[in-house]
């Protein structure tokens, strides 16, 4: 289904003109630097050829000519471009000289093989630069050191195009593809690897490899790798090797290659990365989310005032129920697809597959369930990333499944993954920080898991926004006393504590209540004689007494998901100070 969508897409792009789609017999690659050449083959400069319009050059993509370096350890030369070791005789650090010097060698006899049957003037400079090169003048060119990796082209001095582009050269390598169908071309059935095509359900010519490879996916091998592969004998079935096991046809592989590398493109807007999934999305017709999805899924990343504002506008329409038909017609079929490395092939790590209608229908619910009470300067709608990065100290540590577990969440509105709350819950309890983005996630969890399965949750309700005196369940009252417990003791000290009982109680206080709140009472009333002020004093008694209303004894422990709701509850009460003490400051100053 996958591949079938891809190759659709890779038609809607065909239909629509897109001047940077690859054509059959070509394949776009990285290209960092050019040879110029003069019109008799002398070299002029060898350029750097990286795009530098960011903070960090990236190589150019480049349409050239065949479908991908030649797979395999021999010596496999391309037309026109290669990498150094090919065009110039040279690498960096060079452990096997001798091996670089037959490359270069078999580049230069490929070339002038064809230089009289392409008959072209450009075509014929090359071939007398690579006659007459030196690989050891390489050395006097220090910018091939940046270069290592990467593809080069040649260029003719004065001409915008590469050598490769040029008409003469560009009739000749498509005369070659004909020529090469013709001659490839067999009845159906009289083939050995003729068989009935997965994708266009034709029987057709199967690709033994599928090329052109992958590449964009964050970890995999830089020269591309494969979606497709089949490498040992328990992957084999009736007698069949390679990729015959999932027949596919030369061009239909062609085309699912080359619409999903366009998806990958570093540069396009199709492509996010969430952990360590390289995810990217799609419609099957043109439809603005195309443009926003990114954007609604990561609004963190927006820098722009005015369109940030239009998306929290949007975002809070969508987090409300509302559907949106400035993204698309409701009925558009969306896909997400996320890729992870996997050696030298590519693992599927999630797929989704549904509406514009009801992916923005989950969307809201998301940020609906991760709605709660905070700071100004906290995110208003949290990144994917951002909770993620919440889950552990460093993001290296985020568990590699949990990004893919929790767009499958957010796609499809189902319960969040267990391992995001027990991460969560985890990083608590080692740093006792209850950020807003953790407290909103775990907020998130809990309701989602009642909505969900109401008999089997801790909660009697959906957890509110923020702060809710009445709320029946144990756990949220003794986070709500913790906090209390805690803003007294702060307040007696005048703000002068390094540590409060948060850093040292919090974790024992959440889990074994029984134990840690008796002496945390008894410290209270030490706190509450040092406040000074007979007022300070009752208010601080007051507020203590409210909670202990809605506390009939201090239960011995609480599982995890009663510490989470320990946690809401604290979060809710020191919001609920800071709140109040906002709307005072106001009102003095009005009255000022």
């Amino acid at each position: 289904m996958i591949l079938q969508l891809l190759d659709s897409y890779y038609q809607r792009l065909a239909d629509s003109g897109d001047d940077s789609l690859v054509t059959p017999g070509f394949s776009r690659q990285n290209i960092t630097f050019c040879i110029t050449l003069s019109t008799s083959g002398e070299l002029i400069d060898i350029t750097d050829e990286r795009d530098a319009s960011g903070k960090k050059p990236v190589a150019r993509k480049v349409q050239v000519l065949g479908t991908g370096k030649p797979s395999g350890s021999g010596i496999n030369p391309c037309t026109l471009w290669d990498n150094m070791a090919y065009l110039l005789g040279f690498k960096v650090e060079d452990e096997k000289p001798e091996r670089t010097r037959q490359t270069f060698e078999a580049s230069r006899d490929q070339h002038r093989a064809m230089q009289q049957e392409i008959n072209d003037p450009e075509f014929d400079a090359v071939c007398a630069f690579m006659a007459s090169w030196n690989p050891e003048r390489s050395a006097d060119f220090p910018i091939l050191k940046d270069l290592a990796t990467g593809f080069g082209v040649f260029r003719i001095v004065h001409e915008t195009h590469y050598v490769h582009q040029s008409k003469r050269v560009s009739n000749w390598w498509r005369s070659k593809l004909d020529e090469e169908n013709v001659g490839s071309a067999t009845p159906p059935g009289d083939s050995a690897d003729a068989m009935q095509c997965l994708i266009s359900g034709k029987r057709s010519t199967i690709a033994r490899i599928h090329e052109p490879k992958i590449q964009g996916v964050n970890g995999a091998q830089s020269a591309g790798a494969l979606l497709v592969s089949f490498n040992f004998d328990a992957a084999e079935s009736y007698g069949r090797t390679q990729s015959f096991v999932a027949p596919v046809s030369e061009e239909s592989t062609f085309r699912y290659a080359v619409a999903l590398n366009k998806l990958l493109d570093r540069n396009g807007s199709r492509r996010l990365q969430i952990g360590d999934s390289t995810t990217i999305f799609w419609t099957s017709e043109s439809a603005p989310i195309e443009d926003a999805f990114i954007n609604l899924i990561s609004p963190g990343t927006v820098e722009d005032a005015v369109l940030k504002a239009k998306l929290l506008k949007t975002l809070t329409r969508i987090s409300r129920g509302e559907f949106v038909p400035e993204l698309g017609d409701p009925e558009t079929e969306f896909y997400v697809l996320g890729l992870s490395p996997n050696a030298a092939r590519i693992s599927i790590r999630f797929w989704w597959r549904g509406t514009i209608e009801l992916i923005l229908s989950n969307i809201g619910l998301h940020f609906k369930d991760l709605e709660i009470v905070k700071p100004a300067n906290a995110p208003e709608y949290p990144a994917l990333w951002q909770i993620l990065s919440e889950t552990a100290r460093e993001s290296k540590d985020v568990p590699p499944n949990l990004s893919g577990a929790m767009m499958r969440s957010i796609l499809q509105g189902i319960d969040y993954p267990a391992v995001l709350f027990h991460c969560l819950m985890r990083r608590i309890k080692a740093d006792s920080n209850i950020a807003p983005v953790r407290a909103a996630a775990i907020k998130a969890c809990l309701n989602r898991s009642y909505r969900l399965n109401p008999r089997l949750s801790i909660l009697t309700r959906s957890l509110e926004v923020s702060l809710n005196k009445d709320r029946p369940e144990i756990a949220y009252q003794l986070g709500r006393l913790f906090a209390i417990l805690e803003k007294t003791q702060e307040d007696s000290s005048g703000g002068g504590l390094n540590a409060t009982i948060k850093d040292r109680f919090f974790s024992a206080a959440s889990a074994t209540p029984a134990m840690v709140f008796p002496r945390l009472i008894r410290m209270n009333q030490h706190h509450v004689g040092k406040l000074g002020s007979k007022a300070f004093q009752v208010n601080a008694e007051k507020r203590t007494q409210e909670v202990f209303e809605r506390i009939d004894s201090f239960p011995s422990n609480l599982n995890m998901k009663e510490q989470g709701l320990f946690a809401i509850g604290y979060y809710h009460q020191r919001q609920d100070f800071f709140t109040k003490k906002e709307k005072e400051s106001v009102v003095e100053e009005i009255a000022t």
